[in-house]
């Protein structure tokens, strides 16, 4: 599988990262099953939280296999330095790893939480002592949130390795600063930052209509669920410039994705996007989240 520069980190990331939310609904012995298929077709970035139920319990096993062929990247939705600091060590402790190769501020979406990070006593200052401390690697960010935010947050912190926000076709139609992610792509490119994308395979919000007992997967938004949507929209967002696309989090469509990721022999043309992206133009976007609450 092909990789790609994660930034300036000196990874190598497959142009898939396995967003491992996937195994939160699976049974230990179908957890170790998917961590063994992921690797198996290549993938060596893989991307946990601990809001995400139990992936990191389930995910231990085979990272302690295996620790040397994953690039490791964690988050906490901490904002003070003690909180960050104790969620830290307890995702050590549930993944069984020594340290975390990237570790994420998770969700960022209103200012005054980058206020919080950011100020002396904030979750910045436990990442870098962290880092010092040799339990991370490398800062990173991830966001659903507004554009224009995410941009403040790479003005406001020097030491911001990779960032993780939505990009797909929907997005990409919609017009204004709200969804105007190819500036954060743009800003990231000239600033070394690796770029990592979620929710490339986001339909629209799941119909108001529809319960969540009745939906036919686990993710928050409605996904693309055909091989052939699949790969267009993973070759779309990888058109983009990112640097590795995510998979949508049920386990049912993983298998989908590391086809179409396999299968990616280079970038979308121009009329090609344009196209996708006229397709899909009135069609409602599920990002930013805020927007949705």
């Amino acid at each position: 599988m092909r990789t790609r520069p994660l930034g300036e980190t000196g990874q190598e990331s497959t142009v898939m990262t396995f967003g491992a939310i996937a195994l939160n609904w699976l049974e230990q012995e179908g957890a170790d099953q998917m961590v063994e298929l992921v690797l198996d077709r290549g993938i060596n970035h893989f991307d946990v939280a601990p809001t995400y139920g139990d992936a990191e319990l389930k995910l231990a096993p085979k990272l302690g296999e295996y620790r040397e062929e994953i690039f490791l990247g964690c988050k906490t939705q901490e904002r003070d330095y003690d909180g960050a600091r104790e969620k830290l060590e307890a995702s050590l402790d549930r993944l069984e790893v020594d340290h975390i190769d990237l570790y994420q501020v998770h969700g960022l979406e209103y200012e005054s939480e980058l206020d919080e990070i950011t100020r002396e006593g904030g979750a910045l200052a436990a990442f870098r002592d962290a880092k010092d401390e040799g339990l991370v690697d490398h800062i990173g960010l991830t966001s659903h949130g507004n554009p224009q935010l995410i941009l403040d947050a790479i003005d406001r912190i020097d030491d911001l390795e990779t960032l993780m926000f939505p990009m797909n076709p929907v997005v990409a139609g919609k017009e204004g600063p709200d969804h105007d992610y190819a500036a954060v792509l743009e800003r990231a490119s000239e600033e070394g930052i690796g770029t990592l994308g979620i929710k490339a395979f986001a339909k629209g919000p799941w119909p108001e209509d529809l319960s969540e007992d009745e939906r036919p997967y686990a993710n928050w938004y409605e996904p693309v669920d055909t091989p052939e949507e699949t790969r267009e929209r993973f070759d779309f967002a990888l058109s983009q410039g990112l640097s590795s696309v995510i998979n949508a989090g049920d386990p049912k469509l993983v298998a989908m994705a590391l086809d179409a990721a396999e299968r990616f022999k280079g970038e979308m043309d121009d009329p090609a996007q344009r196209s996708l992206i006229e397709r899909l133009r009135h069609a409602e976007s599920p990002v930013p989240e805020q927007l949705h609450h």
